[in-house]
């Protein structure tokens, strides 16, 4: 027989680097799972992606076991990494603090085509050019 789900919640964490503080020894104990046994398993299987936030989405059951998903970096952490930016600009609007080219924004969207809830490259890079936007970059071409 299937386990009772008791809830869901979501976690963006640093690939392979996850710890009990903060926000995972809180999430878990107030729901009385083992955060332990989620910060091992999520080390291990974002390992290749150290240092990069990875978006988890936890289900548990009412038997306080849990199951994890793990999706694609945000996008605009994606963005930032390709036009190698520390951060974006304070005044999107004014200050262009990188650049990305139309083939950076395809990659990008193909990427993150899993999460997004569209259904062709072209919505998803016109997605990614509003984020970019917000971010203060600019896009080529």
């Amino acid at each position: 027989m299937a386990k009772k789900v008791a809830g869901a919640f979501k976690l963006q964490l640093p690939g392979g680097q996850a710890t009990m503080a903060p926000p995972v020894g809180p999430a878990f104990g107030q729901r009385g799972l083992s955060g332990m046994e989620f910060v091992k398993q999520f080390n291990a299987k974002t390992q290749k992606n150290a240092g990069q936030i990875i978006p988890a989405v936890i289900t548990f059951y009412s038997d306080k076991t849990f199951t994890f998903e793990l999706r694609q970096p945000p996008a605009a952490e994606l963005i930032k990494a390709a036009a190698k930016i520390p951060k974006g600009s304070a005044e999107a609007n004014r200050t262009k603090v990188g650049k990305l080219t139309q083939k950076q924004v395809e990659e990008i969207a193909k990427v993150k085509m899993v999460d997004m809830n569209c259904d062709s490259v072209e919505a998803a890079m016109a997605m990614i050019v509003g984020t970019a936007n917000s971010l203060g970059v600019a896009i080529e071409g």
